[in-house]
């Protein structure tokens, strides 16, 4: 399956998007004929409708972020901030900081997809006056924004395990508090040893 899937999206033969739906395609072709896990008449209608019943809960969850994202993008919130910080962050190390402690809240407060959109244009021009490379920005945006997804309010994948495990929201908060520490351990070994980041894209001379 991941040759399926990552071959097929480099080949150009689908995008990521489909690559779902062949993906989805393959696993039932796989446990229906090949290891007759599951039953075609009995099973598959089972999965069909527990699948749907958490898609169509994202969904909720989804629309109330994007909500949230259009409020916060009409009210202009994420200019604001970074106009604040512009006018008093002078040092590059604290610019990371108060980077990390943003896209933190970005990430609980907004989708990744309209994060990306909104935010990142706002963030590139600041980052590279204050020397920061853009392949390592972009390493340290989505990493916040992973985290963003682990944290209230609207971190999505919270809501998503609830559901798929059918355990409380805050007891699921809990269950990950340990893998949380180390996100943010990962963090802030990748924000200040860029390095980590940069050495492969050196060795391949592109910057």
């Amino acid at each position: 399956m991941p040759v399926l899937i990552i071959g097929g999206i480099y080949s150009g033969l689908f995008t990521a998007t489909e690559a779902a739906a062949v993906t989805a395609f393959y696993v039932l072709i796989v446990e229906v004929f090949v290891y007759r896990d599951i039953k075609l008449f009995t099973d598959v209608p089972r999965v069909m409708r527990e699948s749907m019943l958490l898609v169509g809960a994202i969904f909720m969850i989804i629309g109330a972020a994007m909500g949230l994202t259009n409020y916060l993008v009409d009210d202009e919130v994420p200019m604001r901030l970074f106009e604040l910080t512009k006018t008093f962050i002078s040092s590059p190390l604290a610019f990371l900081v108060i980077l990390n402690l943003f896209l933190i809240i970005v990430g609980m407060m907004m989708d990744i997809f309209s994060a990306i959109i909104v935010v990142v244009p706002l963030i590139i021009p600041i980052a590279m006056a204050y020397g920061v490379n853009p392949v390592h920005l972009g390493i340290i945006f989505l990493t916040n924004l992973e985290i963003g997804y682990l944290t209230p309010p609207v971190g999505l994948n919270l809501f998503i395990s609830s559901l798929r495990f059918g355990k409380p929201v805050f007891t699921v908060v809990r269950s990950i508090i340990p893998f949380t520490v180390v996100l943010l351990i990962a963090l802030l070994i990748i924000t200040y040893v860029p390095d980590l980041s940069l050495w492969l894209v050196r060795a391949m001379g592109v910057q």
